[in-house]
């Protein structure tokens, strides 16, 4: 087979794929894998151009035995890993010669990064869980042994193990909502929501606790706000916006002021469709600006101690992601130490 026919072959591969000659020279590579390998590498041998210890042993043991192979091959773009599976397959170029190798690069970047979230959201599940169930069966071997006649230590003990298995009871809710949410999310609700009755009802459900909290909320709902409405799931929308508007009371501090803000936009160039836009600012102490980008990461935290003691489970603005993701919507974060927070969602109008 000329070289020029090896070559239409090995262009015809979407993925990135080279062919190794029996001499263990590189006979021909596609596009794709020049961009990945580099230019210039046809005509040479095979081992200055791949390099990594694990592959050219598979190469050159599938050479040997003509038994294909699985092999990783690791690759660095703008800084970040990029993992591929390499298949090698034996394959005879040339009529009457020894069959080369077909070596083919499969990018599985999306699923390395899927199994370590896995493993990663396993390990943070069991950690929160570990913590106060170490707690509620230390106080039950407590109160059962050295406090058991103590009634003012039984009451305290008592009270910490109300408030820790409130909290595995908030996380389970708060894993439960995240998985329905998720399973949900490729199917957008058909039904129209009101967002100003629907925003005037989550400001009433959380004024006791803003009034606790010393904080003062404000509307700011135009008056022809009153016909805004958008395609939705009202319990949903209300989850996100009890989520926003209570986390921005909770962290905001005694004394801030919390206002929930709606806004009609005849183009919303992030949705390229007319859009609302509801803003939640507050006037707390904001966030530094590297926490911004993680903290729709489940179980991120800014600050995890006082975020377990305010009854944070670290899911919510994840579940809010979630749910916004289903309406096919946008949230933007921005944040001065300072000078407050505005946490933005935007909703497609129609």
């Amino acid at each position: 087979m000329p070289d020029a026919v090896i070559s239409s072959m090995v262009d015809a591969l979407p993925m990135p794929a080279v062919a190794i000659a029996r001499e263990a020279r590189i006979v021909a590579a596609n596009a794709p894998a020049l961009n990945l390998l580099g230019d210039g590498i046809e005509g040479r041998h095979f081992a200055t151009a791949l390099r990594q210890p694990q592959l050219l042993d598979a190469i050159e043991a599938c050479l040997a035995d003509r038994k294909r192979r699985i092999a990783q091959f690791v690759a660095n773009e703008r800084g970040q890993d990029v993992m591929f599976r390499v298949s090698l397959a034996p394959a005879l170029f040339r009529p009457g010669e020894a069959p080369g190798l077909l070596v083919v690069f499969e990018d599985v970047t999306h699923l390395e990064m899927a199994g370590q979230i896995r493993r990663d959201f396993v390990a943070n599940v069991s950690h929160e869980l570990r913590t106060p169930l170490t707690a509620l069966l230390g106080f039950v071997e407590t109160l059962r042994g050295p406090a058991r006649d103590d009634a003012a230590a039984r009451e305290r003990f008592l009270e910490i193990m109300e408030a820790e298995a409130g909290r595995m009871n908030r996380l389970v809710g708060d894993l439960l909502s995240l998985s329905r949410v998720e399973a949900d999310e490729r199917m957008r609700p058909a039904d129209r929501v009101a967002l100003p009755d629907l925003l005037r009802s989550t400001l009433r459900g959380l004024a006791p606790l803003a009034e606790e909290a010393g904080v003062t909320l404000h509307a700011d709902l135009p008056a022809e706000a009153g016909d805004i409405t958008v395609p939705g799931d009202e319990d949903q929308l209300r989850q996100v916006f009890t989520n926003l508007v209570e986390n921005a009371i909770k962290y905001g501090g005694r004394g801030c002021e919390v206002t929930v803000r709606l806004d009609r936009t005849a183009h919303e160039p992030r949705l390229r469709v007319p859009g609302v836009e509801v803003t939640v600012a507050d006037t707390g102490p904001g966030i530094d600006e590297l926490h911004l980008p993680r903290l729709t990461e489940r179980f991120y935290r800014v600050d995890n101690h006082r975020s377990r003691e305010m009854g944070g489970t670290g899911l919510g603005l994840a579940i809010v992601k979630h749910i916004l993701n289903r309406h096919r919507g946008r949230l933007r974060i921005e944040s001065t130490p300072g000078q407050g927070s505005r946490f933005r969602v935007i909703l497609p109008f129609d």
